[in-house]
């Protein structure tokens, strides 16, 4: 049997507590994901050159809602080379933020390469339009791939995908 009282000096206001642990809060807002941006790429890109160059569909733009809130990428690259290492970069509009290697074995062809995974949790500090986006580049001139093996011109290995999420901080 439940008791109501209205009014008067026992009158209960504001957030009641919750017995046996619970935090008597009226609402969770923080860590809250507010938005969600994604790319999945699924033709092939290739490259010989040993600087960085942008992944064409590999790129996302958001917004963030508050200065204060972070953005949580995720990114799944498949990636193969003549020439292994393969190396990823992630870029906040042109300022890399994070890089990755894979020395995936390659076997004694070198041709299957591999899926490399990476996830970063960013603070833009900004309210205005951010764009994350991968880089790769040849380790030494050789074919770098992505979504196919590199002795190959047609065979594919995946899709490769970024996703940005915007948390509330």
């Amino acid at each position: 049997m439940a008791i109501t009282r209205l009014g008067g000096a026992n009158a209960i206001s504001g957030i009641i507590p919750v017995a046996n642990g619970g935090t008597g809060a009226s609402s969770f807002t923080k860590g809250k994901v507010l938005q969600t941006v994604s790319a999945n790429k699924t033709d092939a890109f290739s490259t010989t050159s040993t600087s960085f160059v942008d992944v064409t569909g590999l790129s996302v733009s958001i917004t963030p809602a508050s200065s204060s809130n972070k953005i949580y990428i995720v990114a799944t690259v498949y990636m193969s080379s003549e020439d292994p290492p393969n190396h990823l970069t992630l870029l906040r509009d042109s300022s890399r933020i994070q890089s990755f290697q894979d020395y995936a074995d390659y076997g004694s062809s070198g041709a299957f390469g591999s899926s490399m995974s990476c996830s970063y949790l960013d603070s833009p500090s900004t309210t205005s339009a951010t764009t994350y986006k991968l880089q790769i580049l040849s380790n030494s001139g050789n074919n770098a791939k992505v979504n196919q093996r590199w002795d190959s011109g047609s065979a594919d290995i995946g899709d490769s995908t970024i996703t940005v999420m915007e948390i509330e901080a």
